[in-house]
């Protein structure tokens, strides 16, 4: 007996080597595959085999003329499927994600104020039962992962605070799971972009990166050390938002003044454009064809706090790389070169003369994949329960 279980473990873990390897590098050949796990070709045949007898891989070909039996291309199964949510202070955000960070859909619900928890849970549910037959022809669906904008204590679905939608002290988890009928999880929304940046994104093949998201809610971030996500004790790592840089600057709702994300806002953004509201697509297109000096001006004095703002994290951090997502990627882009060469002339001792300053590379999708990231890390753990799930 002890030794079957020891056997079924180390098949498990092998399972759930070559499906992440699909995933997270994929499509991937069997050699390469066999490479990459330093396992022998019969026994990644048969884990493949037994992949794609769960619908979690399927095979191509892979299209390399080569001498001897081709190697095919193994793909992770996008047709398995996570739907991701991402409420906001001006929008309720719904995606179907698959296997592998494919976005099926996107569907942006703009509100006419900040939508209460029960609003959220009403919208969102609403937006799925709209999605019904398209839901039905995939092969699975994992489950629900919800980013919040605030303090989320991932293991147990309380939302200690989300200030800019007035959440506090709420279990997020059990209302959307009730509504969807759905496996729920939830997580502060910039950690889960810090997870599928490192994974899909700009920040992938990085061992230490910093990432920070803004949104209409306000910026929060991630750090990536050694390889692997930092939490904090309590899970609450990354509010680089209330980072004082101008101690005599704006009041901030957490009670000190000039946080970072008073001083670098969204809405002082939308104002001189004499825009109500916008995503981060609409807000670079605008800015793009506005080109006013007031519109100018702001760009440049929120790249300059913004500047302050990644250097004292490139002095704490020492990261190679930090990524910039929402509309701080766009302060990125229509900057010019001026935040990047801040971040190299700044920091102490020439630090940050070899950080690579780049913006988001999964864009508006960001947020959807980190949220499907989390409802898969169970399958992608464990890949045999998607047997259990389907009973």
């Amino acid at each position: 007996m002890v030794e079957r279980s020891g056997t079924e473990e180390l098949r498990r873990r092998n399972l759930a080597a070559v499906l992440g390897a699909a995933h997270r590098h994929g499509p991937l050949t069997r050699a390469a595959l066999t490479s990459r796990s330093g396992l022998t070709r019969s026994t990644i045949g048969a884990l493949v085999g037994e992949l794609a007898g769960l619908d979690l891989v399927y095979e191509t070909d892979s299209g390399a003329a080569r001498v001897g039996r081709p190697s095919p291309l193994v793909h992770a199964n996008e047709r398995v499927v996570a739907l991701a949510v991402n409420p906001d202070v001006d929008a309720v955000t719904v995606g179907i994600v698959g296997l592998g960070g494919k976005v099926h859909r996107r569907i942006r619900y703009q509100t006419q104020a900040i939508p209460s928890l029960t609003e959220a849970v009403n919208i969102t549910r609403a937006v799925v039962e709209g999605l019904s037959v398209e839901l039905a022809g995939f092969d699975h669906i994992a489950g629900a992962g919800l980013a919040i904008p605030g303090l989320v204590n991932a293991a147990s679905g309380q939302v200690r605070l989300a200030p800019h939608l007035g959440w506090s002290d709420v279990d997020v988890v059990e209302p959307f799971q009730r509504a969807l009928d759905l496996p729920t999880v939830a997580a502060n929304d910039a950690t889960l972009g810090t997870q599928a940046e490192s994974i899909f994104g700009a920040a992938a093949g990085y061992d230490h990166a910093l990432y920070l998201n803004g949104s209409a809610s306000g910026i929060g971030g991630g750090a990536i050390v050694n390889g692997m996500p930092l939490t904090g004790a309590s899970g609450y790592a990354g509010e680089f938002g209330h980072m004082v840089i101008r101690p005599d600057g704006t009041p901030c709702h957490c009670g000190r003044r000039g946080c970072l994300e008073t001083e670098v806002n969204l809405e002082r953004l939308l104002g001189v454009l004499n825009l109500e509201q916008a995503d981060a697509d609409q807000l670079e297109e605008a800015l793009s064809s506005d080109g006013s000096l007031p519109a100018a001006r702001e760009v440049r004095r929120q790249t300059d706090m913004l500047s302050i703002a990644l250097s004292n994290l490139v002095n704490a951090f020492n990261p190679q790389a930090i990524v910039l997502g929402g509309f701080l990627g766009v302060l990125l882009a229509a900057g010019g070169n001026r935040l990047a060469e801040a971040v190299r002339r700044e920091p102490v001792g020439g630090l940050g003369s070899e950080v690579r300053v780049e913006r988001a590379a999964l864009g508006s999708e960001l947020l959807l994949v980190g949220a499907a990231e989390a409802v898969f890390a169970e399958l992608l753990a464990e890949p045999r329960v998607i047997r259990r799930a389907s009973a």
